[in-house]
C-alpha cells in the first residue's frame, strides 16, 4: 500500500544514509574531498560492520515504534531509555558513540524527571540530538491539526533538547517532511514548510530564535557554496547541511552522498538528509545493494508497516 511505502521510504531513507556515515564520523571535510564515499563501507570510525546504523536511526525506530500505540511522552521517553539501558532497536545489540547530553539526560529520566523537564535548556543544549530522530512526527499530520502537530514535536524534542531553537529545528523540517509527504517536490515542499511554520514561530518564545534561522528562512539556502555550509553537530548547521543536500541533489544517493562527504557529524547529516530524500524519492530510489545491507532490514520493514497501519487507520 502507498501509505506503508510512504513510512518504510522515510525510515529507510534516513537509516541508510545514517548507515552510509557511521563509518567515517568525525573525518575532516578535506579527508572526504580526498577520498569520498561512494558506496557503503564498514569499520572505520567505530569498528562497525558495513550497514551499521547509529543511535540517530535507533531512537528514530524507538519513536515511529512508540508512536504505533498512540501518542504518549511518558512512553517515547519509557523507550529511549529501554535503548540507553538494553541496547534496544539497536543494529547488534550494542550502544556506541552516546553523546554526554543523551547520557545526561538518560540519567535524568532514571531519576524520575519528567520527559519535559529532562531535556537540556541551555545555550550549549543545541546539538543536533533531536532533529536526528524527529522523523516518525511528520506521519502524524493526517489526524492532527499543524498547531497539534508542531506543538507535539516540540514537546517530543524537549526529552532531550528543550531549548526553542532545537524545537524550531525539529518544526520546520517537520514542516517541510509533511510538504514532501504531500507529494510537493524538494524545492516547493521547502517554501511549503517555512510558509506554513512561519505564523506558529512569530510569538514571543521563538521570534527572538528566528535570527539563528536567517539562511534557511531565506528560501535560498541551496544557492549557498559549499565551503558555507557547516556539518558539525550544532542543530542549524545541519538542519541547513540537510536542506542543502536534499536541494541541490537530484537523486536520493546523490543527496546521501554529498551529505557524507561533508565529513563531521556524517552519519547525522546524511540521517537527516535521507529522511527527506527517501520521502521523496521513495525505496525504489534507495540503491538496493545498500537496504540489503542495512542490519535488521526486515525488522525495519516490519515497523514501517506497523506504524504505517497506525498513523493512517
Amino acid at each position: 500500500m502507498l501509505t506503508a511505502a510512504k513510512t518504510l521510504s522515510g525510515l529507510m531513507g534516513l537509516c541508510v544514509g545514517d548507515a552510509l556515515g557511521v563509518p567515517v564520523e568525525f573525518t575532516s571535510r578535506a579527508e572526504r574531498v580526498k577520498s569520498p564515499v561512494t558506496k557503503m563501507l564498514g569499520y572505520g570510525t567505530w569498528n562497525q560492520p558495513p550497514g551499521t546504523w547509529s543511535d540517530d536511526s535507533s531512537l528514530t525506530f524507538c519513536l515511529a515504534e512508540s508512536l504505533c500505540r498512540g501518542y504518549s511522552l511518558d512512553a517515547i521517553a519509557k523507550s529511549f531509555w529501554r535503548w540507553y539501558k538494553a541496547a534496544y532497536w539497536t543494529p547488534r545489540g550494542e550502544i556506541f558513540g552516546i553523546g554526554e547530553n543523551t547520557y545526561a539526560v538518560m540519567m535524568r529520566l532514571n531519576q524520575g524527571v519528567s520527559p519535559l523537564q529532562a531535556g537540556g535548556t541551555s545555550e550549549m543544549s543545541n546539538g543536533n540530538g533531536s532533529l536526528m530522530r524527529i522523523l516518525p512526527m511528520a506521519y502524524c499530520h493526517k489526524t492532527l491539526t499543524f498547531s497539534e502537530l508542531i506543538s507535539r514535536v516540540h514537546d517530543v524534542s524537549a526529552i532531550t533538547h528543550a531549548h526553542p531553537r532545537s524545537q524550531m529545528a525539529c518544526g520546520i523540517y517537520t514542516s517541510i517532511a509533511v510538504a514532501l509527504l504531500e507529494e510537493s517536490n524538494p524545492q516547493a515542499a521547502y517554501l511549503q514548510g517555512l510558509n506554513k511554520i512561519q505564523a506558529i514561530y512569530s510569538v514571543p518564545k521563538f521570534v527572538s530564535e528566528t535570527p539563528h534561522f536567517a539562511r534557511v528562512f531565506s528560501g535560498e539556502i541551496a544557492q549557498l557554496p559549499v565551503e558555507a555550509i557547516n556539518s558539525e553537530g550544532y542543530v542549524i548547521d545541519t538542519l541547513e547541511a540537510s536542506l542543502w543536500c536534499l536541494l541541490n541533489s537530484s537523486s536520493y544517493a546523490e543527496a546521501v552522498l554529498k551529505a557524507v562527504n561533508l565529513g563531521g557529524h556524517t552519519d547525522t547529516t546524511a540521517a537527516v538528509t535521507g529522511g527527506l530524500a527517501g520521502i521523496y524519492y521513495g525505496t525504489e530510489g534507495i540503491p538496493q545493494q545498500w537496504m540489503n545491507q542495512i542490519a535488521r532490514k526486515q525488522d525495519i520493514i516490519n515497523l514501517a508497516r506497523r506504524f504505517a497501519a497506525a498513523v493512517y487507520s
